[in-house]
């Protein structure tokens, strides 16, 4: 669902209109703020006095007592975040400024010698003795509240190393993955990109931008240019991943962790056996999916095989336009407004008061992220807006993580985060509203046909793709396990999951072999990508769930937002009548993808 767009866009004016820029004052006013130099005395302050405290005394808290260590620790937390999410925030609308990137990284510094003291907290914590524990959760109400964060907590109790270990990892983080993410993140910033028929280099936003041309020579240039960079650049990007893949092995293998995996699914609290069953499913319904639709665009694209530069063409018969901010909001927050008034509502002062980050600019980092800062101020939402529908659906997508964000902000802190897992649902759900208010507005059966072929690809992106990632992590990581992997290694691990997922359909130019290169889950998040497929899954069940009884579903929905992190899946999908550890779960939603492959196939009868 790609329309014509210009690959050297500017930031704003025609034809995209005015894009918003962050107003970070919420956080602070600037480095030189007179509050952020507050904050930063008040936490070394606390940090210290919250050690002297606490340390050594945790097993001989009473509730009442306990109950105002967590809050404590809580505070700490919510000070620290909103120093980082500052820094952060900043950094990525420029992550080319060193002075930006000095800061970010000064204040990085700052907080990890703060908080060293604090290291004690879990490792005393988790040493409390199980019945010890349940005595105080049924001490104290307010204190038993934390309870589904102090169960995460917990749950890397046979994980845990000494204090000494955990003290010396907790100071070394600034130069261990962090640090290798920010060489990731300024080396893709930093990359330009020679295409062909362009008179200027181009950032790599605006080069991944030709591969949804309409024109198919302007699609292969723009293929061949980051093939030619990423393969220059391969070096550097083979040590990113096998440092911070061996760096992950040598700390899971001190902790005794089975798997690769088994961290990111605690965090997730999520059970290995139903990623598996996810992971099974899709890979199940390869030949179903994208075998199948890519075989069908191949028709209406006139061609026997597909290159890597179709696989987001737009299709023959799309309407050729820009669509423009304004337009873009309109459509996204009719959408939202058709759903509930509620959820509109709660949309608006992202676009009114500074939230969100539009533009393609130079340095900015590339990709798009909603990130909820802390719970006492507001989400921000990064965007690289270029007019395409596809940029539409992102403005869906991380404008429903935004106010999944805001419902959850009063849990606070320990308890707001939804597990990845779950922090998809509201997004994913944001795109299918807005991907439905779009459909029934279709003015005939080809433009129907163009917004259905749009979504299946979407959906392929989601699912099908991002579990191909998931495997490539899987294998990646396995093999790092038994030495040093070559760029040719990495290499032929990317291909051995990109030939499976595509089909048969596909041709692979010479290049592509290295397009793993600039994929920032796999630096920043190990194992993230899951989330995705689980996101999809799981709202292709709910709203298929909101069609067959649509009376009182907001109300559930809304609940299901503000729990933030204190419920588990089965808890919050129950009042659905839905259980994702059910196999036959995800099969209902990989059906919702194949039903409307079924639906372009009878447009073709």
């Amino acid at each position: 669902m790609t329309l014509l767009f210009d690959a050297n866009a500017t930031p704003g004016g025609e034809p995209l209109g005015d894009l918003p820029e962050w107003n970070l004052d919420d956080l602070y006013t600037g480095e030189d703020a007179p509050e952020l130099a507050r904050d930063l005395e008040w936490l070394e302050r606390e940090c210290a006095a919250y050690a002297a405290d606490y340390e050594g005394k945790l097993a001989d808290l009473n509730a009442a007592e306990m109950l105002r260590a967590i809050e404590r620790n809580e505070k700490i937390d919510e000070v620290a975040g909103r120093i980082m999410s500052f820094a952060g925030l900043r950094y990525y609308q420029i992550t080319t400024d060193g002075g930006r990137a000095k800061f970010m990284s000064d204040m990085q510094d700052k907080i990890t010698t703060f908080t060293t003291p604090l290291v004690f907290f879990s490792l005393e914590f988790n040493r409390i003795p199980d019945a010890a524990y349940e005595a105080l959760m049924a001490a104290n109400a307010d204190l038993a509240r934390y309870r589904p964060a102090l169960d995460r907590l917990r749950a890397m109790k046979p994980y845990q190393l000494s204090d000494e270990l955990e003290k010396f990892l907790h100071d070394t983080s600034t130069v261990g993955a962090s640090a290798w993410n920010k060489l990731f993140d300024e080396t893709i910033a930093g990359l330009t990109f020679d295409v062909e028929g362009e008179d200027k280099p181009l950032g790599i936003e605006s080069t991944l931008n030709f591969l949804t041309d309409p024109e198919r020579p302007r699609r292969e240039a723009g293929a061949r240019a980051l093939a030619d960079v990423f393969g220059r650049n391969t070096r550097t990007f083979a040590r990113v991943h096998n440092t911070l893949a061996k760096e992950k092995e040598i700390t899971d293998r001190w902790r005794g962790l089975p798997t690769p995996q088994s961290a990111r699914h605690i965090s997730n609290h999520v059970e290995p056996e139903v990623v598996q069953a996810l992971r099974d499913a899709v890979v199940a319904a390869y030949p179903r999916l994208s075998h199948r639709y890519y075989k069908l665009k191949a028709k209406w694209l006139g061609l026997d095989t597909l290159q890597v530069w179709d696989r987001n063409a737009p299709l023959p018969m799309e309407e050729k336009r820009t669509i423009a901010w304004d337009e873009a909001r309109k459509t996204v927050m009719e959408a939202y407004a058709g759903f509930s008034p509620e959820m509109a509502k709660l949309a608006e002062p992202f676009f009114d008061k500074g939230w969100i980050d539009a533009g393609v600019k130079p340095g900015k980092a590339p990709g798009a992220f909603a990130h909820p800062t802390v719970t006492t101020v507001h989400p921000y939402v990064m965007l690289n807006y270029l007019g395409k529908p596809r940029d539409v659906m992102t403005l869906a997508h991380e404008l429903g993580h935004g106010v999944h964000q805001v419902l959850a902000a009063p849990q606070g802190e320990m308890l707001a985060d939804a597990p990845l897992t779950l922090a998809e649902t509201a997004s994913v759900f944001g795109e299918m509203l807005t991907f439905r208010a779009m459909l029934d507005g279709a003015k005939d059966d080809a433009q129907r046909k163009v917004m259905l072929a749009g979504k299946v690809e979407d959906m392929i992106n989601t699912v099908v793709r991002q579990i191909a990632f998931y495997d490539f992590e899987c294998k990646l990581h396995a093999a790092r396990r038994e030495g040093e992997l070559t760029p040719d290694d990495i290499d032929a691990l990317w291909m051995s999951v990109q030939a499976e997922s595509l089909g048969p359909v596909f041709d692979f130019m010479e290049g592509y072999e290295h397009f793993w290169a600039y994929i920032p889950h796999f630096v920043h998040s190990p194992f993230y990508v899951y989330a995705y497929a689980f996101g999809d899954g799981l709202v292709n069940a709910l709203y298929a769930a909101y069609e067959d009884a649509p009376e009182g579903f907001q109300d559930k929905y809304f609940e299901m937002l503000r729990a933030g992190g204190t419920k588990h899946h089965k808890e919050l999908l129950a009042p659905f009548g839905l259980d994702a550890s059910d196999p036959a779960f995800w099969d209902k939603g990989l059906g919702m993808i194949e039903g409307f492959i079924d639906q372009l196939e009878a447009m073709e009868a």
